[in-house]
């Protein structure tokens, strides 16, 4: 099956099976697959929308598609914060040292250069005195000694 096959069958409201999804999302995630072609099927997507396996098959590639960090070492419980987008911050950079002071680690992952407002680490890069942790190692240690980062 090729990936405008797929496009036209999810703009055409079917459904693609657990192993399509998981073979196009490591097929993107290798460089395979053109972003446009990822845009159309957004669209598609968005214009016919997904039932609970797909969307279930959807999250699962997407977590199977790359590296995960191992946690574990951190002994009090985790949440993450992920904001959909929108200007401002609003959320992540208040809720997260909030949560954080309540005895629950919140190891944020952050996004930088994300158009015209900048990713959160952008803006905290921005308060003098601010670090952050570019290394794996150096992340894991900030997270063991703090809540949030």
């Amino acid at each position: 099956m090729t990936v405008v096959e797929l496009i036209e069958r999810k703009r055409d409201g079917g459904t693609l099976s657990p192993e399509e999804w998981r073979t196009l999302m490591a097929s993107y995630a290798a460089g395979d697959v053109p972003d446009y072609q990822i845009a159309a099927l957004a669209m598609a997507v968005y214009f016919r929308g997904m039932d609970s396996v797909e969307t279930e098959a959807l999250m699962t590639a997407m977590l199977d598609s790359g590296r995960r960090l191992d946690l574990d070492h951190l002994s009090v419980p985790r949440v993450d914060t992920h904001s959909t987008g929108g200007v401002g911050d609003k959320v992540s950079i208040v809720l997260a040292p909030l949560v954080a002071a309540c005895g629950v680690a919140v190891p944020m992952m952050s996004g930088r250069g994300l158009g015209h407002t900048g990713g959160t680490l952008d803006k905290l890069e921005s308060i003098p005195a601010s670090a952050r942790a570019s290394r794996s190692t150096r992340r894991r240690a900030r997270w063991s000694a703090l809540a949030a980062c």
